[in-house]
């Protein structure tokens, strides 16, 4: 059988290591589809971020109309 430059098992040379992680830092940027897919990823998590910062809103209004429903009624009088 002939092996590809490891015997028994031994580790990858640094060398070998070096040229995979150069490999891996030089990845493109999307172009293609990927750049269109990455388009549409943004898009949607920006339309779920706006929808749920709407929701918020809404909640922040609701709290804020209860209290001042709360603050227009007479407060319980204390009686000694």
């Amino acid at each position: 059988m002939a092996s590809r430059g490891r015997r028994g098992g031994a580790p990858a040379r640094e060398g070998e290591q070096r040229r995979e992680e150069q490999a891996e830092q030089q990845v493109p940027a999307p172009q293609g589809p990927g750049l269109v897919q990455a388009m549409q990823t943004q898009a949607h998590t920006q339309a779920a971020l706006q929808a749920q910062l709407e929701a918020q809103e809404g909640e922040m209004q609701q709290y804020l109309e209860e209290k001042k429903a709360s603050q227009k009624r007479p407060a319980a009088t204390f009686q000694q």
